[in-house]
């Protein structure tokens, strides 16, 4: 029997998870859990660009779990791990930082969009590139599920394992970026694409007043209830339609839905969609001990195989015998 292809992503924890994340990352992979050897990791070490300081950087890790498991993700089919929990990244990453140039990156999206907004550049975000190439290629990883916008970051990773392989020995297996065609770019409560940077989100854990309050912050334009409408060019519409697939739905708003009652309804569809996220979430925070097994099995499992390619990296550079 065929083994299943292997998959590996995480996200960050910079602060709460929004429905944005939910939509354009977690969902993901938890429905792709079944298909994929899945491996998901908390990208504490990618955080640190930002010098969290050490209470938000633990606090943010933990919630950052705990949410990863209230989303769907089951710790018996996922390897699940904090990327500090297996050194070999930074290790892997020290060699492919030896192996590109300065010019090259420097072509990195993220390093063009923080340079414009910061007289100085940490290293870190220099160079995040090439340990997210890490990240990828320990694992022998067929495919990574990333965003149209993040497309860059898995072409750097194949060409990063293409010099190890050209320079060294084929030791690492080029990864394909998995970018689904239906995954939402969601927009915020003010129409920008929903970002904590831009304060315009919907917490995907948020209690129901915060919901409330975020659902009635969402930016509407001034036509009546009565007036027609096109839902394709409405903020609200683009969000509600993410927790109501109902074909009656965009009819509603087309024949002039008012906007209290829309939110209304988005109010409740929103809360519906993320009570049974938040029970099993409420569950694994009652259990630390439990969630701290699940990451300790994690970790061991992932070392397991990052020491193993590791190894077989310094082999082929001449680093050990």
């Amino acid at each position: 029997m065929k083994s299943p292809q292997r998959l590996i992503s995480g996200i960050k924890p910079t602060g709460r998870l929004h429905i944005g994340n939910y939509f354009g990352a977690l969902k993901q992979f938890v429905d792709l859990q079944d298909k994929y050897e899945t491996f998901v990791f908390v990208a504490n070490l990618h955080a640190l660009t930002a010098t969290p300081t050490k209470e938000n950087m633990l606090e943010d890790t933990k919630n950052i779990i705990l949410d990863y498991l209230g989303a769907g993700l089951d710790p018996k089919k996922v390897t699940l791990f904090r990327q500090s929990d297996v050194t070999a990244h930074t290790s892997l990453a020290w060699i492919f930082d030896c192996l590109v140039t300065v010019p090259y990156l420097e072509r990195a999206h993220a390093y063009k969009d923080a340079e414009a907004k910061a007289h100085e550049v940490n290293a870190g975000t220099f160079t995040y590139p090439v340990l997210m190439a890490s990240d990828i290629l320990l694992y022998d990883a067929d495919v990574v599920p990333v965003g149209k916008d993040q497309k860059q970051h898995i072409e750097y990773a194949r060409d990063i394992a293409g010099k190890f392989n050209n320079q060294y020995e084929e030791l690492f297996k080029l990864p394909k970026e998995l970018i689904q065609d239906d995954t939402a770019i969601v927009p915020g409560t003010d129409g920008q694409k929903m970002s904590k940077s831009y304060n315009n989100t919907i917490p995907l854990f948020a209690t129901d007043e915060e919901i409330e309050k975020a659902v009635m912050s969402i930016t509407t334009d001034s036509k009546g209830k009565d007036e027609e409408k096109n839902p394709d060019d409405m903020v609200l519409y683009q969000i509600h339609k993410l927790f109501n697939d109902s074909k009656d739905l965009k009819k509603q708003y087309s024949k002039g839905l008012g906007y209290g009652d829309a939110k209304k309804m988005l109010i409740k569809d929103i809360i519906d969609f993320i009570t049974p996220m938040r029970e099993r979430r409420k569950k694994y925070e009652e259990n630390p001990k439990l969630v701290e097994e699940i990451l300790l099995h994690g970790a061991v499992h992932a070392n397991d195989i990052a020491m193993k390619k590791l190894q077989a990296v310094y082999e082929a550079a001449g680093l050990t015998k």
